[in-house]
């Protein structure tokens, strides 16, 4: 189980260092091997190997002639890269999905339980204050008479 969040630093070779805490559970999950993809909201996901595959194979069994299935396809499994944790615990993010992101030095990781989210902070810090500005905040209908 990923939670929390915790602001991290690109390194010179574009390498992000995953959290202690959560290095050891990848590597008694997944042996350190992950999936990192593109989100609709323009940030990155970052799934242990198994738990990113039955999600593939979801997405991969909708029809391909449904726009938004298709592009969902395209983007979720068409941006995904395997990648393995070196030594020290350091996963290489990609220029494309740099780009895709607009992760520059200081990014966000956000555990999500099953995987993480990777922000850009600027536009972590944009988003959070969007999702909780007072009045604008709408509970989905699935969590109706929800409570903390």
């Amino acid at each position: 189980m990923f939670r929390g969040a915790t602001s991290l630093s690109l390194d010179a070779k574009n390498r992000l260092a995953v959290p202690t805490k959560h290095r050891e559970a990848l590597l008694l999950e997944c042996a350190g091997n992950l999936v990192l993809t593109a989100h609709p909201h323009r940030c990155l996901l970052l799934y242990p190997q198994a738990a990113w595959e039955p999600i593939q194979e979801k997405m991969m069994a909708l029809s391909s002639f449904d726009k938004q299935s298709s592009a969902l396809q395209r983007l979720l499994v068409g941006y995904a890269e395997d990648l393995t944790m070196d030594s020290a615990g350091r996963l290489l993010v990609s220029p494309v999905l740099r780009d895709f992101a607009g992760l520059n030095k200081e990014v966000m990781l956000v555990g999500q339980g099953s995987h993480f989210e990777l922000w850009n902070m600027q536009d972590w810090h944009a988003q959070l204050a969007q999702a909780i500005q007072g009045d604008a905040f709408e509970m989905p209908a699935e969590l109706e008479g929800f409570s903390l």
